[in-house]
């Protein structure tokens, strides 16, 4: 067997400082006499509670007045839509099931709190037989040949 000294330790590398000893004033001294690259960067607003603090833009986002909001299904469709519904003898969940959506959809349409959806609506239309977009709200759809 090859010879073998247990009491020997052979040291492979040395460990590095760690994050908090590499950042601190003296290590970063230590390593300016040693000639070494040093650098140093100011994080911005670093333990600092400055997330509350007034931007230049904060007024002017202040001055704004315009309110955004989408445009809902006006109370005349909602009315067509009901009436058409109740002709056929249809509730509305007999008509959510017959086009497909749930008859909170339709309660929304019908009451005007619904967002218009031109899908939504032409399903609606050709289960209630009427017109519910353009000019002629409330009036028969026409049925005839689709042209490609």
């Amino acid at each position: 067997m090859a010879e073998s000294d247990w009491d020997t330790v052979t040291v492979l590398r040395k460990k590095g400082p760690t994050a908090a000893q590499a950042k601190s004033k003296q290590a970063i001294l230590a390593a300016q006499r040693r000639g070494e690259d040093v650098e140093t960067s100011k994080k911005w607003a670093a333990g600092q509670n400055k997330q509350h603090s007034i931007t230049k833009n904060t007024a002017k986002l202040d001055r704004e007045t315009e309110e955004l909001h989408h445009d809902r299904v006006t109370l005349e469709v909602g009315k067509v839509i009901q009436q058409g519904r109740q002709s056929k003898g249809l509730t509305q969940k007999d008509l959510a099931t017959k086009i497909n959506e749930k008859p909170q959809v339709i309660a929304d349409y019908e009451s005007g709190r619904a967002i218009p959806n031109n899908q939504v609506l032409g399903k609606i239309e050709r289960a209630i037989g009427l017109k519910l977009r353009g000019k002629d709200i409330g009036k028969p759809i026409e049925k005839g040949p689709r042209g490609k």
